[in-house]
């Protein structure tokens, strides 16, 4: 359908290298996108533009702290020089520290909010410019279930995702008025392998608990697949949603509308 095509749109996928960031660059990359993604080294971009060359995706990596605001300033400039304006912006770079808030240093609370939300921030900054000027921008945050909810042991990680839920709002809020959409995707629990060691079979045959509570929580019965976020990723970036701003799109298999299983 022509509404979902994003031939002759540039994308920029932060932390694109692998994991849900990978998928998404993906999807954009097959609805003809041009697809840039950032890393924080050289060694991992390497590894995301031969993994991208493995999907069949030319991609164009660029190794950025995305915490730097003059650093991200001046990837947006190199992308625009090299391939254009970026004409869609997938903040999904991200990073989570489990740990007791009672235990945690606030300097390490800092850093998470730093990387989550503030990174989201600069980049956006960046360029919304270029997109004011258009008359046209898609920006997707990466959300979180914690954008809602709260669990033990992850205050830093909620904090921003909360945080993140309430930039986009405010994006939407100051910058629909130029053809800008700012959402929100809000994953679920994602089977990536991350998580695998959560997910493998006990040496008794039965489920990992934390196996078990995700997927008594959710209705779908199963943990999401990265690839449930392609079609979800698509929609929001393409002109079939241009009347869609300040959303937050849970792809989480039906949790957050779930009490759980009755005992």
């Amino acid at each position: 359908m022509v509404s979902f095509d994003l031939t002759g749109k540039v994308a920029l996928v932060t932390g694109g290298a692998h994991g849900i960031g990978f998928s998404i660059g993906t999807a954009l990359a097959q609805a003809g996108a041009t697809l840039c993604f950032n890393c924080s080294s050289e060694g991992s971009m390497e590894k995301g533009i031969a993994a991208y060359k493995a999907a069949g995706i030319t991609a164009h990596g660029y190794v950025c702290d995305v915490t730097d605001e003059a650093a991200v300033d001046a990837m947006v400039l190199k992308i625009a020089v090299e391939l254009g304006p970026v004409d869609i912006l997938v903040n999904n770079a991200g990073i989570i520290k489990r740990v007791p808030m009672c235990d945690m240093p606030a300097g390490d609370f800092r850093k998470v909010v730093d990387v989550d939300l503030t990174a989201a921030f600069i980049t956006a900054k960046a360029v919304l410019p270029a997109m004011i000027e258009k008359r046209a921008g898609k920006i997707i945050n990466i959300c979180s279930m914690t954008s809602e909810l709260g669990r033990e042991n992850v205050s830093s990680y909620a904090a921003a995702k909360g945080g993140l839920k309430m930039l986009t709002r405010n994006i939407a809020s100051e910058y629909g008025q130029y053809n800008i959409q700012c959402n929100g995707l809000g994953p679920g629990y994602i089977a990536t392998p991350q998580t695998a060691p959560l997910r493998e079979r006990q040496p008794d045959g039965s489920r990992h608990p934390f196996d078990s509570f995700i997927t008594a929580r959710t209705p779908a019965g199963r943990w999401g697949e990265a690839d449930d976020l392609a079609g979800p990723a698509v929609f929001l970036a393409s002109p079939a949603s241009d009347f869609v701003n300040g959303h937050i799109l849970y792809v989480d298999g039906g949790i957050l509308a779930y009490i759980g299983k009755q005992p």
